[in-house]
Formats: C-alpha cells, sequence, structure tokens
C-alpha cells in the first residue's frame, strides 16, 4: 500500500500482487486449458500490455463501442448523478480511467465529488491513472489492484456510492457468472448507492463481427497477447505465429466469441502447469464471449440480482445502453 501524500492524495490496495495474480492466472488457466474445448477467463487479457491494446481498440473506427457510450456518458451524466447524488465513484474494470471524466465532472458540478476508487488487475496502468485523476481534480483516490469477481470488500464502505461498471465488460460473463458477479455487486452496495450498467446491445452480426475483427489487426494482437501472458507468468511456450485470431457471432447466445485457431498440429508446453497440451491444426481456443443484450433482459438479469432499474440511457441509433440500478 503505498502511503496518502500532501499533493496526491492517492492510496493504492494491492490484492492482486505478483504471486496472487500468477496463483488466480494457474488456477484459471488449468481449468480452461484442459476443459474440452479449450478455454480461457478473458481477465488475463488485461495485463498492462493488454490494457494498452484495449485502449488502441477502443479508438478504431470499427469499435462502436466505446464512443458510443462516451457520446451517452457526455449527453447524460449529470442526469445519471442527480438521481443519487453519490460523492464516491468506483469504478469497475476502470483501466485508463478515461470516459471516468464525464461521471467526474458531473459529480463534481454537484459539489459532493470526494474520491475516486479505480479498481482493476492492470496495477501499472490502474496506478498511472490514479495520478492523474487525482491531480485533475484534487480528490482522494483510493486504488484496488485486485479482481472484482473475487476482491469487492476492498471497496470502501462509507459515503454515497456511484458503481460503474463500464465498457459491456459485463457481456464477458456467460449467464451463471454474470448472475453471480451483478448479485456479489447488489450485495456490496448499501441503500442510496447506485449502479451504472454499460452493456453493448444486439444489432447487425457483420458489423459486431468487424468491431472485434479490425482492418489494422490491433484485435488480433490483443487477443494473441494472452499467450504472451501465459509464456511470461507460467514459462509456456506458444509461438504467437502458430494462431490466428478469430471472431464469430454465436446467434444461439447472441454473444461475440473470440477465438484463436492453431495454423497447425502442434504441442505446447506449459510447466508452470505441469502440462503439454496438444493443438491440432484449426483446433480453437476461445479466450473471450462478449455478450450482446436486449433491453427487456438488461431489466431482468437486475431484478434478479435484487436491483430496480431506476433510468437507462441509449444512443439515438439504440447501439448500446447505460442503465442506473438501485436496491
Amino acid at each position: 500500500m503505498s502511503p496518502t501524500t500532501d499533493t496526491l492524495p492517492i492510496t493504492i490496495d494491492v490484492l492482486l500482487g505478483p504471486g496472487e495474480w500468477n496463483a488466480g492466472l494457474r488456477s484459471d488457466a488449468l481449468a480452461g486449458l484442459t476443459a474440452t474445448p479449450k478455454t480461457l477467463t478473458p481477465t488475463w487479457l488485461y495485463d498492462d500490455t493488454g490494457s494498452a491494446l484495449y485502449d488502441a481498440i477502443t479508438r478504431l473506427p470499427e469499435y462502436y463501442p466505446a464512443r458510443t457510450e462516451q457520446s451517452i456518458l457526455d449527453r447524460w451524466a449529470r442526469e445519471m448523478v442527480s438521481i443519487t447524488n453519490p460523492d464516491t465513484l468506483v469504478e469497475l474494470g476502470s483501466g485508463t480511467s478515461d470516459k471516468t471524466r464525464s461521471l467526474l465532472d458531473a459529480m463534481a458540478a454537484t459539489g459532493a465529488l470526494r474520491r475516486y476508487v479505480p479498481f482493476d488487475v492492470a496495477d501499472a496502468t490502474l496506478r498511472e491513472a490514479a495520478s492523474r485523476i487525482a491531480t485533475d481534480y484534487a480528490i482522494e483516490v483510493r486504488g484496488v489492484v485486485g479482481d472484482f469477481r473475487r476482491h469487492l470488500f476492498a471497496v470502501p464502505t462509507d459515503g454515497v456510492r456511484l458503481f460503474a461498471f463500464l465498457g459491456g465488460t459485463i457481456g464477458n460473463f456467460g449467464p451463471a457468472d454474470r448472475a453471480e458477479l451483478l448479485s456479489q455487486i447488489a450485495m456490496a452496495m448499501a441503500p442510496g448507492d447506485a449502479l451504472l450498467l454499460g452493456t453493448d446491445l444486439v444489432k447487425d452480426h457483420g458489423r459486431l463481427v468487424r468491431a472485434y475483427d479490425d482492418s489494422a489487426g490491433v484485435t488480433a494482437a490483443f487477443n494473441k497477447n494472452v499467450l504472451s501472458v501465459l509464456n511470461n507468468e507460467l514459462c509456456a511456450d506458444f509461438d504467437l505465429d502458430d494462431f490466428d485470431h478469430v471472431a464469430l457471432f454465436d446467434t444461439r447466445h447472441e454473444w461475440i466469441e473470440m477465438r484463436l485457431r492453431s495454423r497447425r498440429r502442434h504441442t505446447v508446453r506449459v510447466p508452470g502447469l505441469g502440462l503439454a497440451l496438444q493443438f491440432e491444426q484449426g483446433e480453437e481456443l476461445r479466450t473471450e464471449i462478449s455478450s450482446k443484450f436486449r433491453i427487456e433482459r438488461i431489466g431482468s438479469e437486475l431484478a434478479t440480482a435484487g436491483l430496480q432499474v431506476a433510468d437507462m440511457w441509449t444512443d439515438p441509433a439504440g447501439d448500446f445502453a447505460l442503465t442506473l440500478a438501485v436496491l
């Protein structure tokens, strides 16, 4: 934990240090790589390199979700915060904290803003963002380097809190895991708190696929970076050139799947897990899903978690939704 200073009131609680990071990766990778078909949990896409690549993805012409969500925040942030008048913003999966500023500006305008809590697995990315926010807003920043699937207890409990879960990240979880996570967030909330949830909506399938398979190859690099994480952390010998990035839309589940497709039959050794993995030519490793929602399903899933929709905002084209929910 870093001390609070006079000039930058920043505290960083590290609950996912190198040892914990490696243990979590080992657990998820062992379960996923020995499954049929092989999978990886998307959490591990977002190390510091992955976070930088994802930030680049959000600026691509094909990747509409980020700019669409930002346009909604820019237009409606003041109305969003006026419903509960929070003094603390808790951002789950905060990344570079760029889009956070619309909400912080709106909270500052009310005179209530006193604290920002960025929560992310990428330590260096979080620290850099925390420093910028603390300097620009002259507020307390209490960051949490952790996995919000396990470490929500680290979020400060005092004040009126707005939990922001943006970027459509909730869609990276399958239905059962999504229900569990929303329930955990609801249990972490107190009366007066609110959750602002960003969800990408179902739309033209071709447009969805292009958003996850850009012409510049940035998403491909982001996807393959998870193999570098396995190499670095688990001493694996994945050759990134042995795999192609694949994005497709699953019409039954209404989600995008990102996969890595083996170009040839080969063996990958993962000494950190004691594994020798056989990949057949054309075999695919699923690295991420990104669920796309219908409006009625958003309300239903929040209600199941014990949360009530207070309001919802979308862009004029109906591409993306931001939903404010309360206990």
